[in-house]
């Protein structure tokens, strides 16, 4: 895994602190630019894999306990799910789960985010991160979270530890980060 961004990763802003790459790595995203983005964290996408919703069934089939209640009751019209790997090079490295979930109306989104913040209410799971990336015995925690609202639909993020060391300040600026990027 680390093999893939050896000596890749260049530190475009030295000496800034960790908040000031933060808020200008969300801005690349914001703007669509992933690569971008990482670097300015100091970091370099591995890999990526998108899916979409095949069936309307998708999104209370990909969810748990309370999430999935909710989304039997508030059908989804859209389901994407994007997981990718990003590392810094030396064997550090982490995963982030991205998954956007469309209704038919902002407040529909506003009442799911309610429900999804709640931590051990469930979940929309992520991709396999096994089966996806290669990693095997990752597990997304949802303690490194980011939501935001995007039009009729939510966006939720989550980043956890593939490889090394990463630490919960960087895991927590990849969720937020990560809630930005198109789900493409």
């Amino acid at each position: 895994m680390a093999g893939n961004a050896a000596g890749d990763v260049v530190d475009s802003l030295p000496g800034r602190s960790l908040k000031t790459r933060r808020a200008e790595a969300r801005e690349s995203a914001k703007r669509g630019k992933p690569k971008e983005a990482w670097s300015r964290l100091k970091l370099k996408e591995l890999k990526r894999e998108v899916r979409r919703l095949e069936r309307e069934g998708d999104c209370v089939a990909a969810a748990t306990g309370k999430v999935r209640e909710f989304l039997t009751r508030t059908p989804c019209t859209s389901l994407d799910r994007m997981l990718l790997a990003v590392g810094d090079g030396h064997g550090n490295a982490a995963v982030i789960s991205v998954v956007r979930v469309g209704f038919r109306s902002k407040r529909q989104a506003k009442e799911f985010e309610k429900v999804e913040a709640v931590q051990g209410s469930g979940d929309v799971r992520p991709l396999e991160i096994a089966a996806v990336l290669g990693i095997a015995g990752v597990e997304m925690t949802g303690l490194h979270y980011q939501s935001r609202p995007d039009g009729y639909g939510m966006v939720v993020a989550e980043a956890d530890v593939a490889t090394g060391h990463v630490d919960r300040g960087t895991l927590d600026a990849l969720a937020d980060v990560a809630a930005y990027l198109p789900v493409k």
